[in-house]
């Protein structure tokens, strides 16, 4: 008598969690709200055992709380006879839909017990596949900026639904932010990009998000390595500075994406060095 909350990651099969895998390989029947997360749940259940679940794409509250009532009346009878879980992209208890349906199960289907198996949500992985370091001591908030929407006051975010980079852009690089874009990370559909030029990312895209710093943000506290990195430059072997400089262009290379593919790796908040990257899949 069991729905298990599924979190499939960013969008790659390969990083839901082993927790996750389990669970969806033992599951009689799963479910999915959308075709990103049904397309990443099909690389570990077959479709015989995908559940069909019709969400409309409206703002309207009346007419959503119908659409959740019949989700939940159709997945209530499996849960109870069996397990069944539904699957969303991320973590999904971190901007996603499945607390509608813990909400409405809680409220028309008491004798179903919920559980959550945390995902790997975008709010880290943007982290690698941006090669930004969020360093220990840093603020970091968490924000939406959909159809052109550009939150200002910290000094460093991460922006979810950046629909119109142009005009979110305009924004910020007005309040003093450098933004870096990351569009599609880790998804198999489309194109991922990484970019700090908005005019690469023109279009609209519900799965763009956005790393804003301010130009003159400071750090609480300045991590102890830190010093390594001004050390690394005061070798006075012509010989050992020569191969001090090929190890440091291999890294750069490496945390660029030159080796594999990925994005592109940045001075947080600043003009990425390996400069704008665009790296389909």
């Amino acid at each position: 008598m069991t729905i298990y909350g599924v979190g499939l990651g960013p969008g790659d099969a390969d990083l839901v969690t082993v927790r996750g895998r389990e669970i969806l390989e033992r599951a009689d029947v799963v479910y999915s709200p959308g075709r990103l997360s049904r397309s990443v749940a099909t690389e570990h259940v077959p479709d015989s055992r995908i559940g069909d679940l019709d969400f409309p794409m409206t703002r309207d509250d009346q007419e959503l709380r119908r659409a959740w009532k019949v989700a939940a009346a159709e997945i209530a009878p499996n849960a109870r006879e069996g397990t069944a879980a539904f699957v969303t992209l991320g973590d999904p208890n971190v901007y996603s839909t499945f607390g509608h349906l813990r909400r409405t199960l809680a409220a028309f289907h008491p004798e179903v017990d919920v559980e959550v198996v945390p995902g790997v949500s975008a709010v880290t992985a943007f982290t690698t596949a941006l090669g930004v370091e969020v360093a220990a001591g840093s603020s970091l908030a968490l924000r939406e900026a959909a159809r052109g929407a550009a939150p200002t006051g910290p000094d460093r975010m991460v922006l979810f639904k950046v629909t119109d980079v142009p005009a979110t852009h305009a924004k910020l690089s007005e309040a003093g932010y450098d933004v870096l874009y990351g569009r599609r990370l880790y998804m198999e559909q489309g194109e991922t990009v990484v970019t700090d030029d908005p005019d690469d990312l023109a279009d609209r895209d519900y799965y763009t998000l956005a790393y804003a710093e301010r130009r003159d943000a400071g750090s609480d506290r300045t991590p102890a390595t830190a010093a390594f990195e001004s050390e690394s430059t005061t070798a006075t072997d012509p010989a050992v500075a020569e191969t001090d400089v090929g190890r440091r262009e291999i890294a750069e290379s490496e945390a660029c994406g030159d080796v594999d593919v990925g994005g592109g790796s940045v001075a947080a908040g600043r003009r990425s060095r390996c400069g704008n990257r665009r790296t389909s899949r």
